[in-house]
């Protein structure tokens, strides 16, 4: 069963992770969005959605760095175990509360806005529960963390990432994962379910986010001079509509 589970599974997700979203773009482009119902309900939206995407964000940031970071190399640079779970715990308590509270009001919001409701499918009810309850897993594992660092099982360095970094070199080390508490292994089985739910859900947005809009140039949006009348606006030089040649001027 631990072969299964920590040597079988993770590529088997992997596998629906990279085939679905493939099989999402081709056959399904115009499905790919995360069918907004901001045109419905705004107020409540414009807290949760901040709360939930920005939570996410630092969480996705402390798995990437508890999970690929060894624990040889923060002790080099002079980070005791105690002070990098204490700092993580931090971190990763500020990201759970805004998280599960962004997720909550959005959950509230969808349950009670008649419209957003409607819009509402099974797929979404699915995707939300697993969401939910892998935030919730992974809220009670940092809790318990930071409260007693020297607890056993808790220095999660020492099992779940060694794990998880062997599944690059395809030699994963099941034994190391096999060791982990078991609330770390109901906490990654939920994980790896909602990974293989990406591209069958909504979620299938995080691969195309607007990032673009952090490097684009700046839109200048200039006022019309209302002194004068439309139609008899004077030339500015070096200014002219898109698509008009100079020959046209």
């Amino acid at each position: 069963m631990d072969i299964f589970l920590w040597g079988v599974v993770p590529y088997a997700t992997l596998g629906l992770l990279i085939g679905g979203t493939i099989w999402r773009y081709r056959y399904d482009k115009f499905g790919w969005t995360t069918r907004s119902s901001e045109l419905y309900e705004s107020r409540l939206l414009r807290i949760a959605s901040p709360l939930f995407h920005y939570g996410v964000l630092v969480v996705i940031i402390g798995h990437a760095i508890g999970l690929l970071i060894p624990e040889s190399w923060t002790e080099a640079i002079g980070v005791s175990e105690t002070l990098y779970h204490w700092g993580a715990g931090g971190f990763g308590i500020l990201a759970a509360v805004a998280t599960l509270v962004g997720v909550a009001m959005l959950v509230y919001r969808r349950r009670t806005v008649g419209p957003v409701f409607m819009a509402t499918t099974r797929n979404d009810k699915a995707m939300y529960l697993v969401l939910v309850t892998a935030l919730v897993a992974g809220t009670y594992i940092t809790l318990i963390g930071t409260l007693d660092p020297h607890a056993p099982g808790v220095n999660y360095r020492e099992t779940v990432s060694p794990w998880f970094r062997s599944l690059f070199v395809l030699q994963p080390d099941v034994t190391a994962m096999a060791a982990a508490p078991l609330r770390f292994h109901v906490h990654i089985l939920i994980g790896m379910l909602l990974f293989a739910m990406v591209p069958f859900t909504r979620l299938v947005h995080i691969f195309t986010a607007p990032v673009h809009y952090l490097f684009r140039p700046y839109i200048v949006y200039r006022s019309r001079d209302r002194r004068v009348a439309p139609g008899n606006q004077p030339h500015r030089p070096g200014w002219a509509p898109v698509g008009v040649k100079d020959r046209d001027r």
